[in-house]
């Protein structure tokens, strides 16, 4: 049976919102990260059977499906395809198993897997204004509409549902607020000691080049956190310092077969060892990582104990730490670089960015198995199993 492996992996820095990447337009960014992949491993651009790519947001830059421009903005042959994907926060994890699975299919032999989201140029609230009409909203609107709940500012959402997460689990303003402390701390130290040098791209602006993401807090500390305020309910625990940043950037992966990476003298990162995704309870919106990590293990027939690090997106503190409790895995093995509150969350991109940090995290420290989680907007979750080869 075929398999499906990475053979080269590959992020941008994450920009702050309104920072060094505001003014770069999405397809010039995608692009970027298509022709690193293609310079770090000689692979001829024509081989490539398809793009897959991940973005949330796809009106103005974003729109017209960004994937196929990007091949184009590449210089890439006018036969290599893309298409866009949209899974919410998970669309670039998705495109990572859509690759692996038209790979093991037999339907492609080399797959482009990523992702992209300029949320400074294209913020969040775009897609509503964007959406209304003679039908009126988003999707999100026609059904969250009845899904409004005393005591929140406005239709229910994901911060809604992280101020509920933290309820059922009885997680304090405190403890939220130390995780995001936890993440700046483990990111600082990441950056410092270079655990992020190999999976990066500097991407050169009209303000200079951008090397290192620009995200993370140095010195925060927890009277510093509990001073800012709580937007979706008042006396709630849900903050700007310990939900994830709005944020630029793009990454993508090269998934192949190990037969044709042998033929074409490639060397595997990682296999792709299993994919899952999974629905859940959409008020609470974001538990989904604790059921889809549980089938990933189901599926793959390991344990918690057998996986030596887990990377479950900061969308908001209290989904790692409701994950963490429900799972019982060791709590040193979940994030360790840190993540999203301390590095950025760019919608689109960040399925494949932490599935690249987390394979050269593997790589540098010698561990076997990473599972990545995500949770998503509408209650869904993708896991990702990764064996370090």
């Amino acid at each position: 049976m075929r398999d499906a492996v990475v053979v080269e992996a590959v992020r941008t820095p994450v920009g702050a919102r309104n920072g060094s990447l505001a003014n770069v337009h999405a397809v010039d960014l995608s692009a970027l990260v298509l022709n690193e992949l293609v310079a770090r491993t000689g692979v001829d651009p024509g081989l490539i059977d398809d793009v897959h790519w991940g973005n949330v947001i796809s009106i103005g830059q974003q729109s017209g499906n960004v994937a196929r421009m990007a091949v184009l903005a590449a210089g890439w042959p006018e036969h290599v395809p893309g298409f866009t994907i949209d899974r919410q926060c998970g669309s670039s994890q998705q495109a990572i198993s859509t690759a692996a699975a038209a790979v093991i299919s037999g339907q492609s032999d080399l797959v482009v897997a990523g992702g992209v989201e300029m949320m400074s140029g294209v913020p969040m609230t775009a897609a509503v204004v964007e959406g209304t009409g003679a039908m009126g909203g988003s999707a999100v609107d026609r059904y969250a509409g009845a899904l409004t709940q005393p005591g929140f500012r406005g239709h229910f959402n994901q911060g809604a549902g992280a101020e509920l997460i933290a309820e059922l689990w009885g997680l304090s303003r405190t403890d939220l607020d130390e995780y995001a402390l936890r993440s700046h701390e483990l990111a600082t130290q990441a950056q410092d000691g270079g655990a992020f040098d190999d999976e990066l791209v500097a991407v050169d602006t009209s303000a200079g080049s951008l090397a290192r993401d620009e995200g993370i807090r140095r010195g925060s500390t927890i009277d510093k956190l509990a001073r800012l305020k709580t937007p979706f309910l008042e006396g709630g625990t849900i903050t700007a310092g310990n939900a994830s940043q709005i944020s630029d950037g793009a990454a993508g992966v090269m998934v192949t077969s190990t037969e044709f990476a042998e033929k074409h003298g490639l060397v595997p990162l990682a296999r792709i060892h299993t994919a899952v995704v999974t629905g859940d309870d959409p008020v609470k919106m974001l538990t989904g990582p604790i059921p889809a990590t549980a089938l990933a293990l189901k599926r793959s027939g390991l344990s918690i104990d057998d996986i030596d690090a887990f990377e479950v997106n900061e969308a908001f503190a209290p989904v790692p730490l409701a994950w963490h409790a429900e799972t019982g895995a060791a709590l040193d093995r979940l994030n360790p670089l840190g993540g999203a509150i301390a590095l950025g969350h760019p919608l689109g991109a960040s399925g494949a960015r932490i599935a690249t940090t987390l394979i050269y995290h593997l790589r540098h420290t010698g561990g076997r198995y990473g599972l990545q989680t995500m949770c998503e907007g509408g209650g869904t979750a993708n896991a990702t199993i990764y064996e370090r080869l």
